[in-house]
């Protein structure tokens, strides 16, 4: 096999590139789900264009009508994944695969649904400014949900409930923790100097250790490993996850535990990173879907989709978490149904809470001697 020429190889430039231009798949989700037209708008440059089948035209008459869709309807969550960009100079295309939790009237009173599909986006470099040019939607697949029970109105930071919910706009506490994490950075105001290469890689490499963070706390989790949960915080950390507020030691050892007792099983989806770096300092926003299996006499399946808001510190050289606060969007529940071991899924090997789970072989088996 012949090795790659130089020009195959990516440059810092480009790595960044493809980042702001995931950055901006990001805003634009979190702008639907916010009913936030500003934030939508703005992921798109003035002259953008859209194509969703109805509604198609100028991307700002899309947002406007987006926001004022989604502002008095359930909480919906859109979750971009799956993400290839190819680049030629100041103009890229992406696809990117979504899952669309929204609660809408198909086929008779709204319900709750999961849309499947994909976005064929253009993009474009502006004065280094990479933004959105043109979105076509393309629609894969769609299943119905039976509605859940009414949520009890509350405040976002009631001290009765335990954990923050979502909201649009200006009353999401994601939202308001995010402007609170980063109250001390002026980067938002101040104008930025174009970037050099050196400047370019710091942030090619601090927005992947960033996402990787993520990556180290659902391993830790879903494995039932307090030590892999703490690689992925500060020893003086803070945690907000309505099951266990308080301290990220504290956290990693008790929800562990709580964990053990209650579930089979658990796996954290965390998708749709929206990082701000500035310095050794970030603040980020990531969406998650949760899976439980509950025990119990009725074992249940439970899926939760909200959020991580998080502050970043770079101290000593590495990045980890400082604060994190999960935000919960939706949660729906269903009989479990135990398939595991049922036809094609009966001899395929299965995961573990613990450490016999094959991926801790399976990492320590790319070491240095």
């Amino acid at each position: 096999m012949s090795k790659p020429t130089a020009t195959a190889v990516p440059s810092a430039q480009q790595m960044l590139a493809k980042i702001q231009i995931e950055k901006r798949l990001a805003q634009h989700a979190r702008g639907i789900d916010r009913a936030d037209e500003t934030l939508l708008r703005t992921a798109y440059h003035d002259d953008g264009s859209v194509d969703y089948g109805s509604l198609k035209g100028p991307a700002a008459v899309f947002a406007q009508a987006i926001a004022a869709m989604h502002q008095h309807a359930p909480m919906s969550l859109h979750r971009p994944s799956n993400t290839m960009i190819k680049l030629l100079g100041n103009e890229a295309i992406s696809e990117s695969y979504v899952m669309a939790w929204v609660t809408l009237p198909t086929d008779g009173d709204a319900q709750p649904h999961w849309v499947g599909g994909r976005y064929l986006d253009t993009h474009r470099c502006r004065n280094g400014d990479w933004r959105m040019q043109h979105r076509r939607y393309i629609l894969d697949w769609i299943a119905q949900y039976p509605q859940a029970p009414e949520a009890e109105n509350s405040a976002a930071f009631s001290l009765t409930t335990l954990t923050p919910t979502g909201g649009h706009y200006l009353s999401d506490p994601g939202n308001a923790l995010l402007m609170a994490y980063g109250a001390n950075s002026a980067k938002a105001t101040r104008e930025q100097p174009p970037m050099n290469n050196t400047d370019a890689l710091d942030q090619v490499i601090s927005h992947h250790a960033i996402v990787e963070l993520g990556c180290k706390y659902a391993r830790g989790v879903d494995r039932g490993d307090p030590d892999i949960i703490m690689t992925a915080f500060h020893d003086d950390a803070s945690v907000i996850s309505g099951a266990f507020n308080g301290s990220a030691k504290a956290f990693a050892t008790e929800v562990t535990k709580m964990i053990d007792d209650i579930a089979s099983c658990t796996a954290h989806t965390v998708t749709n990173h929206w990082i701000e770096i500035d310095g050794d300092n970030a603040v980020g926003e990531s969406y998650v879907i949760a899976y439980q299996g509950l025990n119990g006499d009725q074992p249940l399946s439970v899926l939760t989709g909200g959020r991580y808001i998080d502050k970043y510190e770079r101290r000593h050289g590495r990045w980890k978490i400082a604060q994190r606060t999960f935000v919960s969007d939706w949660t729906t529940t269903s009989p479990a149904k135990d398939l595991l071991h049922l036809g094609m899924f009966a001899d395929m090997e299965k995961g573990q809470r613990n450490k016999s789970d094959p991926v801790y072989a399976f990492w320590d088996s790319l070491s240095a001697p």
